[in-house]
């Protein structure tokens, strides 16, 4: 049997799936990857037993420039309805958020880019797709590059991490979909397009665009250690999704 299939949702040429994409077909996974304003979105998701929702420089909010944006965010709420596992990074999560009934606003704070502590709460331990990183006992690391945030979580969302700033981090917004801020896919090659399209705002606030790079560079094992694992726990969550729909279809 052919494994899971796995929607993967790109906005952007610049945010591709990176390391997760890679870990996700090493893991058995077949991806099909959408470059959504361009490729289309299915209508639903009955032949997916996972999605991915990337990251992408478009605020989530902004339907009118990025016309597809309401498509993806009714494929999230159909999967939370459905029980397809379903990650949404960056954007990704801040879509989540918006589909689900939550609010998603820019930081009060600022852009946000570089390494960061992942700031676990209790709850993360022992959720079926964060824990694999989140009960590990030492600190963990992400990058994190945004200017928007979840300012509301949706109705029963339960939230995984948040930031020194009490910004969400990871959140499980349905009893299969999660988002997280961070960027788990991510290594210095990824960002470095990020860099060079964000470098004047950012010389302008005085942050030293190179010295982020080559920290993000620098960790790249320690990233690879910390995240792989979420990546295989996401094919495990969509080949038992797959399992169960099998088993449903024979048992009609």
């Amino acid at each position: 049997m052919a494994g899971p299939r796995v929607l993967v949702v790109q906005h952007e040429a610049a945010c591709p799936p990176a390391l997760f994409g890679e870990w996700l077909s090493q893991d058995g996974c077949e991806l099909d990857a959408r470059l959504a304003p361009v490729d289309g979105l299915p209508d639903s998701l009955q032949e997916y037993a996972g999605v991915l929702v990337l990251g992408g420089a478009m605020d989530s909010w902004d339907d009118a420039g990025h016309p597809h944006l309401p498509a993806v965010r009714a494929l999230i709420a159909q999967a939370a309805a459905d029980g397809v596992p379903l990650l949404g990074i960056c954007l990704g999560a801040q879509l989540g958020a918006l589909a689900l009934g939550g609010r998603v606003a820019r930081s009060s704070h600022g852009q946000r880019v570089g390494l960061y502590d992942v700031g676990w709460l209790p709850a993360a331990a022992s959720d079926p797709l964060m824990g694999v990183v989140a009960a590990a006992p030492a600190p963990v690391r992400a990058v994190q590059w945004n200017s928007d945030v979840v300012t509301e979580l949706p109705p029963g969302a339960e939230l995984l991490a948040a930031d020194t700033r009490s910004e969400p981090q990871a959140v499980r917004y349905a009893e299969t979909v999660w988002g997280v801020q961070f960027h788990p896919e991510v290594d210095a090659a990824a960002v470095a397009p990020w860099a060079e399209s964000d470098s004047a705002q950012l010389h302008a606030r005085g942050v030293d665009v190179d010295a982020v790079v080559a920290g993000i560079d620098a960790a790249r094992g320690e990233l690879v250690q910390t995240w792989r694992p979420l990546a295989e726990r996401f094919a495990a969550l969509a080949g038992a999704a797959q399992d169960r729909r099998m088993t449903a279809r024979v048992g009609r």
